[in-house]
Order: structure tokens, then C-alpha cells, then sequence
């Protein structure tokens, strides 16, 4: 009996294939840091606003020096030198009100953690400028380490920091030095040839008792004066030119030696017997060379310090100006009033060590990036 013959079965599986798009990956949410926030948001009012506020506080410095010279040449002649005070404080006053509309620094804010307050500030610039914020969100990490007092005591930066101090306290003590010395020279008419005298001398009384009167023996400014001093005063921009050449060409450390040494020399210079224009001149370029020292010594000290420490060390060295600032006065009025040859020597010297102390700086920040430290 034969046997059925079985075919082979072929079987076929169907499956349905999915044409549908993959689910996408989460993407991360955007980030931007301060820098970039600023970069978006742009120059604006906000930035015209800060410009006027901040440099009336110190930028426009030139401007005020010339606006009080003015009014004392004004005030002082009709109603006293008590209106001259009374009417110079009225910008400070608004100046202190209007320091309420300066938020806090988003960078300040960042650094601290506090991440909703930087961006609550950055939002009102944006706002204020009429600009848009970038996307994301706002995203740094927080600085584990902040400036430290004794950070700029570290042996690394040691020897500049005690250098710097020295430079910033010299070049404080010269400039107001200069300022007080100029008045004292004017007052005292020491012009050659001229009468030791002055018709315009106004002799003062303190007290109503006949035993509390203590006369004061003052000579009122004379027109020429006044001029004088608006003269030498322009001079603080006069060098502005060269002094961006020679930090930029020679260095730092070179071009502010270079000023310190002239201004010692200029010193000097005002013991000569010479002419009204001859003072005018000696003290012009006085003006100009102390203005030129403080604009190298600004620029050094924001350079040479890393970011963590360079509000430090820039405040550290402005207190430190103050000091010279308040010792000045007992040099250009007291003691020259006893030895006006005494008087700019020491201002001279002081000068000349300022000098040695710039050019002996252990770093020059000529071409150097701004240093951070991670």
C-alpha cells in the first residue's frame, strides 16, 4: 500500500511594522551665564542712567574741580565762604538719592547664590533698555573661594601688594599736595618782584568778648588767581595723550616711574624765582603729572590682581590713598607755612620713592590677560 506523500508547509509570519517617529530624547534646558545676559541685552538707558550717576560720583572729576573754582570765585568775594560749602553740598545730597536706584551686581549675586535676585536685576536692565533677555536659564556656579584680606598678603603677590600701597598713598599725598600748595602759593604771592603784602588783606575776629578775639590774617583771591587755578586744572587731561601712549608702549612700571620722577622734578621746580606765567606753568604741568599717576596706578592695580581679588586690592589701595590724602594738608599748609622749601622737598621725596617703587615692581601687566583664578 503506498504511503501519501506529505508537501512541506511553508509558514509565514506577518508582523506589523511600525512606521511612527522614535520618541525624542529629553533635550536639557538652556543655560546662560551673566556675561552672555549682558551681551543680549545690550548698551541701553540703563547704561546712560549708571554712566551719569557713577561718574558723578568720581569720572567726571575735571568737570567738579573746574565748577568749584568758579563758584568760589563767585561766592566768596559776596556772601562768604560758608555759602560756597553750603551750595557745594547740594550735589553730593542728590547724588546720595539717586544712588537708591543702582540695583546690586548680578554678578555679585550669582557668585553668592542667590541666582533670583541677579536675574530679577538683569530683567529690569533688559526692561529699562527695551531689550529681551536670552533663552534658558540663568545658570553659574557658586564661587567656592572669595577674596581674601589675606590674600594679598600671600607670598605670591606680597611684594606687590606692599609696592602698590606705597605708590597709591604717594600719588594721593602729591595730588592733594599739589591742590593745597597751589592756593598756599597763590595766597602768599610769591612771585618774584612782587610785594609780600596784599592790599586785599582781610583781617578776621572770632568771638564777641574783647579775651576770645583771635585775629586771622587771610588774603582774598585776586581774579588772576582764580584763573590760575582753572588753568592748572585743565592740566589733569593735558598729558591724557601721551600717558595712553607711553603705558601702552613703554609698560606700566616704566611710564608711571617715568610721571612719579617728573613730578618730583616739578616739585622742585616751584622753589625758582620766576615769572606769574612761570608759576602758572610749573603748576599745569604739576596738575598733569599727578593726574597721569593716578590713571596708571588705576589701571596696574585692576590688572595685576586675579578676578577674585581685584575689587580687594583696588579698595584696599583706596583706602590707603585716603590716608594720604588726609596727611597732605599738615605738609602743603602748616609746614610750608614754617618752610615752604621744607614743605615741597618732602613732597619731592616722597615722590622719587614712588618712583623707585613703580619701577621695581616684580610684575608688568603690559599685554597681559585679565588673571582668574579657578
Amino acid at each position: 500500500m503506498a504511503t501519501k506523500q506529505t508537501e512541506p508547509v511553508t509558514v509565514i509570519s506577518l508582523r506589523k511594522l511600525s512606521l511612527g517617529t522614535p520618541e525624542p530624547q529629553q533635550k536639557e534646558p538652556k543655560t546662560f551665564t551673566v556675561e552672555e545676559a549682558v551681551e543680549t541685552i545690550g548698551f541701553g538707558r540703563f547704561h546712560i542712567a549708571l554712566f551719569l550717576i557713577m561718574g558723578s560720583t568720581g569720572v567726571f572729576w575735571l568737570a567738579g574741580s573746574l565748577l568749584i573754582i568758579g563758584l568760589a570765585s563767585v561766592v566768596i568775594p559776596t556772601i562768604g565762604w560758608r555759602w560756597l560749602i553750603r551750595i557745594a553740598s547740594i550735589p553730593g545730597i542728590i547724588l546720595i538719592m539717586a544712588f537708591k536706584f543702582i540695583p546690586e551686581s548680578a554678578r555679585f549675586n550669582v557668585s553668592t547664590g542667590n541666582t533670583q535676585a541677579a536675574m530679577t536685576t538683569l530683567e529690569s536692565i533688559a526692561k529699562m533698555n527695551r531689550s529681551a533677555m536670552p533663552e534658558g536659564k540663568l545658570a553659574e556656579p557658586i564661587l567656592e573661594k572669595r577674596g581674601r584680606f589675606a590674600d594679598l598678603l600671600d607670598a605670591k603677590y606680597l611684594r606687590t601688594t606692599l609696592q602698590i600701597w606705597v605708590i597709591w598713598l604717594g600719588i594721593s599725598f602729591a595730588y592733594y599736595g599739589v591742590i593745597l600748595a597751589s592756593a598756599e602759593l597763590l595766597e602768599r604771592d610769591l612771585v618774584c618782584g612782587s610785594q609780600s603784602e596784599l592790599e586785599s588783606e582781610v583781617v578776621v575776629t572770632l568771638g564777641d568778648t574783647e579775651g576770645s578775639q583771635s585775629p586771622c590774617h587771610c588774603h582774598m583771591f585776586a581774579p588772576s588767581d582764580y584763573r590760575t587755578m582753572i588753568i592748572s586744572t585743565i592740566g589733569e587731561i593735558a598729558l591724557n595723550p601721551l600717558n595712553i601712549l607711553g603705558i601702552n608702549f613703554l609698560g606700566r612700571r616704566l611710564s608711571l616711574s617715568i610721571t612719579m620722577g617728573c613730578t618730583a622734578l616739578f616739585f622742585l621746580l616751584l622753589n625758582i624765582c620766576t615769572s606769574s606765567a612761570g608759576l602758572v606753568g610749573f603748576l599745569f604741568m604739576l596738575r598733569a603729572l599727578v593726574a597721569a599717576n593716578f590713571n596708571t596706578i588705576y589701571i596696574y592695580t585692576a590688572e595685576v590682581y586675579p578676578t577674585t581679588m581685584r575689587a580687594l586690592g583696588m579698595g584696599t589701595s583706596g583706602s590707603l590713598c585716603r590716608i594720604g590724602a588726609m596727611v597732605a594738608p599738615f605738609i602743603s599748609q602748616v609746614l610750608m607755612s614754617a618752610s615752604i622749601l621744607g614743605a615741597l622737598c618732602l613732597f619731592s621725596s616722597v615722590c622719587v620713592v614712588c618712583a623707585i617703587s613703580a619701577f621695581t615692581l616684580p610684575i608688568e601687566t603690559k599685554g597681559r590677560a585679565l588673571q582668574q583664578i579657578k
